[in-house]
């Protein structure tokens, strides 16, 4: 599925602002929906202000009119959704056209023509739902209990620690196309050993046949190539660079009996990618991974689309002197992706597995006495296969994504896990046809134990030594951190590892002359004794911090609105610590730090 963009071909129009908005059962034959106002894209929940609306679970509706764009007899129509959280049905004039389960990922649907043949306006109504399951991802624990009055009251229990926003949570376009229209495009960059010249392989795919033309331009668009058969060789490309990215453009044209029939322009970026004896190359050039996780969190959007915040989040990520982030814990928004191939930002790519553990806890520390029954509870396969497929459809020409994430932090331990695990990796690296490589988040409870490491081109591991264990001993937690590293090392000598979370919760403004959690000294302290350890392993060849800022989770007994573990609040305002990761970032060229 291509990103909707405005071409000589194709017409383009934004319907975000405010649509009609109600909780609970609507039915869209039976005339307008009456309810309140909601701005989209936004989640619902802190737009809302009452309590019970903001915690609401179970079906809700967005509506509103459309003016329907003059269309040519070659034309049609079609309704696209950027992502609606967790799960859709799309009604247009009061018929169901289209469902999509699954709340970070895009999808569309065609717009019969005898819909809008004698009527000017389409009046399009969303049904969306926010419940989670053990079939959902991410997962949640769903129940129904009675209220005191007697209605029902839908409940989830995350299995996550981050708050379940919902809503219509990325643009909704309306767009017009030829009916013989380009579908798909994948662009292959294969470089030569010695990077002097690059083989491009464009496939594209028309929904008729055509005739196919694709020029390649450079960033001046100057032309630089013409595909004869699908294929170029480009010498001499500027290469795609951490922090110093080019974008090519294939400009991809239709031609029936020699007329212009449908146009398209896809960026790319030429880069080569490799995991070889426990580094990981760009380039043929060791990375060093510095950046964080992050979450699509910003007051009042809550998860809906905000560029002005993803443009200044990446700002400050490069003035610290960081150079990527995860995609904890489901994929961005498609605009954030664009982002970060203009700006050279390398991105590990996760999918929404997340809560993939019967016996989480936010804290980590798995409940005791409990059976470890997760992959007998969990029917999550089918949801998993859908979210891959997805993803790498839609993220497959991005260069700034280096990386897939399987899932976050599963009980990848328990009897089961293998078996569940290894056809959804292999589903990645046959579905991605640039064997980008492929990993799966350790949580330390499943540790070395863990079943399918070695089936991972890359260890990568969240922990909180000097916070969920050794809290607040960080003489303690150096000498567990440096052991268990250790043996990860030992175990996996070929293996790259990334520490893809770390973290300690700060409160702006805290101070102590001593080591006392919660404080910005304590988090001070807290990182730079991770980083002594870091620095000391060879294969260790990233940093992620958990997290680039404060955001909202649910109401647990430590967590004080919210999580804290962010280098930057929730608005962004800095914490003492920034400047010591501007220091030591800045200190730490993006290439060639731990080479061998």
């Amino acid at each position: 599925m291509l990103y909707p963009i405005l071409t000589r071909t194709r017409k383009l129009y934004d319907l975000g602002g405010v649509w009609s908005f109600k909780l609970g059962n609507h039915d869209p034959k039976s005339g307008p929906l009456l309810g309140d106002l909601m701005v989209v894209p936004t989640s619902f929940n802190d737009v809302v202000v009452d309590k019970d609306k903001r915690q609401y679970i179970g079906d809700f509706w967005y509506e509103r009119e459309v003016t329907v764009p003059m269309l040519s007899k070659n034309e049609e129509l079609v309704l696209r959704f950027g992502s609606v959280t967790h799960e859709a049905r799309v009604y247009v004039n009061g018929v169901e056209l289209a469902s999509h389960k699954g709340g970070f990922t895009p999808f569309e649907c065609l717009i019969p023509e005898e819909y809008y043949a004698t009527n000017q306006t389409l009046t399009i109504s969303v049904c969306a739902n926010n419940i989670l399951d053990y079939t959902t991802l991410p997962v949640g624990h769903y129940s129904e209990e009675v209220a005191e009055d007697g209605t029902l009251k839908r409940v989830v229990k995350e299995n996550f620690d981050f708050f379940n926003y919902a809503g219509i949570h990325r643009p909704v376009k309306l767009y017009t196309r030829p009916k013989n229209y380009i579908s798909n495009i994948l662009i292959l960059a294969h470089l030569s050993e010695d990077l002097s010249q690059a083989e491009l392989t464009i496939d594209v795919e028309t929904s008729m046949p055509a005739d196919v033309r694709i020029v390649i331009l450079d960033e001046s668009k100057s032309e630089v190539a013409i595909l004869e058969n699908g294929r170029a060789l480009l010498k001499h490309p500027r290469l795609w660079e951490v922090l110093d990215s080019y974008l090519y453009t294939a400009h991809v044209e239709t031609y029936v009996n020699d007329n212009l029939v449908d146009c398209y322009d896809e960026e790319f970026g030429i880069r080569s990618l490799k995991v070889d004896k426990g580094q990981f190359l760009l380039n043929h050039k060791p990375v060093y991974f510095k950046g964080f996780g992050k979450h699509e969190d910003t007051y009042i959007n809550g998860r809906g689309l905000n560029e002005a915040a993803n443009l200044m989040d990446l700002n400050l990520l490069k003035e610290i002197g960081a150079n990527s982030f995860r995609t904890s814990h489901y994929p961005y928004s498609e605009e954030m992706m664009r982002l970060a191939d203009r700006m050279g930002i390398l991105v590990i790519d996760e999918v929404p597995a997340v809560g993939l553990f019967q016996q989480f806890t936010v804290t980590l520390n798995p409940l005791t006495g409990d059976k470890m029954a997760t992959w007998e509870l969990m029917k999550t396969h089918e949801a998993h296969e859908q979210v891959i497929k997805e993803l790498i459809d839609r993220d497959k020409n991005h260069p700034s994504v280096v990386m897939w994430v399987v899932a976050n932090e599963p009980a990848s331990n328990e009897p089961g896990a293998r078996e569940y695990f290894t056809p959804l990796i292999e589903l990645m690296k046959t579905n991605d046809p640039s064997h980008r490589p492929v990993t799966l988040v350790n949580i330390k409870s499943a540790g070395l134990d863990d079943q399918v490491t070695d089936l991972l081109d890359v260890i990568c591991l969240n922990r909180y030594y000097g916070w969920y264990d050794n809290h607040g001993d960080l003489k303690k937690a150096e000498i567990a951190l440096r052991k268990e590293l250790s043996l990860w090392q030992e175990k996996y000598p070929d293996k790259p590892i990334i520490i893809t979370e770390y973290g300690a919760d700060t409160v702006p403004g805290y101070h102590t002359m001593w080591d006392i959690p919660y404080t910005e000294e304590y988090q001070c302290d807290y990182y730079a004794m991770n980083h002594r350890v870091f620095d000391e392993l060879p294969n260790l060849v990233g940093e992620q911090v958990w997290n680039f800022a404060d955001f909202e989770t649910n109401v647990l007994i430590i967590r004080v609105k919210g999580n804290h573990k962010g280098l930057f609040s929730r608005n962004r305002e800095p914490k003492q610590v920034v400047r010591d990761f501007a220091k030591r970032w800045k200190a730490i060229p993006n290439y060639n730090y731990k080479e061998k």
